[in-house]
């Protein structure tokens, strides 16, 4: 797990990923130098996968985020990607369209957000601005469903966006299609009620995913074109149905075909989602033979023993890396974590952000209320 390793063009000095996550800390939605030293804080990780990053001015359902579909956000990134590559780290920028999971205060004019269909994810949140103008969490306003023109917009936007990434200096890209998000929403026949060529059967509703996969391929290549996905997720509202296994396997098999640089997994369990069926890992192993991720709820012991019993390749963290950014050191040397304080992950503060304590800045004082359970921010 903390040894180097190489798979074809892509050389990395451990196993252990910095999973996305948005932190919401850019107001003009440019990145910037402390975002770079964020970023660097955290780059014992071989590979970093960048916070999620809109690839249009109607792809965002969150406030505060960094983009990467204009040339200042492309500049910006270029601090970011230098200061991890200095370390050592490999990064790939998350490409994210949010769908429906928006609000009219994040879409330009306060239009509808756009969505496989018009089914709004009525109990679910947005980070926006209130009817007070007061910024926090919103309910997801109605989207308007997709014209079929506007998906193949979107998906030269996704394309547009990966050609940025690359120019920013990412290794590489990695297409959000997971947590009930724009791409998982075609995937589902409970939110995709389409009667156009995406949508119905498993191909139709797969269309859309390989779309953006090759239109990302025929940009910047194949070995630097990657996705995230969550099989059996339930996040914003999406329900299970009757061919998940079939869906994936069909995604599996397709993007072996192309021969994409990883599929990165999410098991939801974590975030009080479906868990991944008993036995589902070892199934997908046996459909895409390519680099597995598996992120979520991952420990020390748990990833090695994937890694070691080739079901993955890779062991991705997210939330720990908010708190720790020695995450690997702490891994490896059998240290406690630090835990996180969720009031801290939004917001436009250094606090929470880029405060957090290596074990070896910590006092003896520190250290010692951490080993007892008793160290919070």
């Amino acid at each position: 797990m903390f040894s180097p390793v190489q798979f074809n063009q892509l050389t990395l000095k451990n196993r252990v990923v910095m999973a996305p996550m948005t932190r919401a800390r850019n107001e003009n939605g440019i990145p910037n130098e402390k975002n770079a030293l964020y970023y660097a804080q955290r780059s014992e990780a071989g590979l970093i996968v960048s916070e999620g990053s809109p690839i249009s001015t109607t792809a965002a359902g969150v406030l505060y985020i960094p983009g990467l579909y204009t040339q200042e956000q492309v500049e910006g990134w270029k601090l970011v990607t230098k200061a991890v590559h200095e370390k050592g780290s490999k990064m790939f920028a998350q490409l994210w369209h949010v769908g429906r999971v928006s609000h009219i205060s994040n879409q330009p004019n306060r239009q509808a957000p756009v969505g496989a269909s018009d089914i709004q994810a009525a109990n679910s949140y947005a980070f926006g601005y209130d009817e007070n103008g007061k910024e926090g969490f919103v309910i997801c306003s109605k989207p308007r469903a997709l014209e079929t023109a506007e998906v193949k917009q979107v998906v030269q936007d996704f394309a547009h966006a990966a050609a940025n990434a690359i120019e920013a200096g990412f290794d590489g890209i990695e297409l959000h299609g997971a947590n009930g998000y724009l791409i998982e929403q075609f995937l589902n026949p409970a939110i995709n009620n389409r009667q156009d060529e995406y949508g119905g059967s498993i191909e139709n509703r797969v269309r859309f995913l390989l779309e953006a996969i090759d239109a990302c391929i025929d940009k910047i290549g194949a070995d630097k074109v990657a996705i995230r996905l969550t099989p059996y997720g339930g996040l914003h509202e999406l329900p299970l149905y009757d061919e998940i296994d079939a869906t994936y396997q069909y995604i599996a098999e397709e993007l072996n075909k192309r021969g994409i640089v990883y599929i990165h997994i999410m098991d939801q369990q974590s975030r009080g989602s479906f868990a991944l069926p008993e036995g589902f890992l070892e199934k997908f192993r046996t459909w895409y033979k390519g680099i597995i991720i598996l992120a979520g709820g991952m420990t020390r012991e748990k990833s090695e023993t994937l890694i070691n019993a080739g079901t993955i390749d890779l062991a991705g963290f997210g939330e720990d890396f908010i708190a720790n950014p020695d995450l690997v050191y702490r891994l490896e040397n059998k240290l406690p974590l630090t835990p996180p304080n969720r009031d801290l992950h939004y917001g436009l503060t250094d606090k929470g952000y880029i405060d957090w304590k290596t074990w070896n800045e910590m006092t003896q004082e520190e250290q010692a209320a951490l080993e007892a359970g008793n160290y919070r921010k």
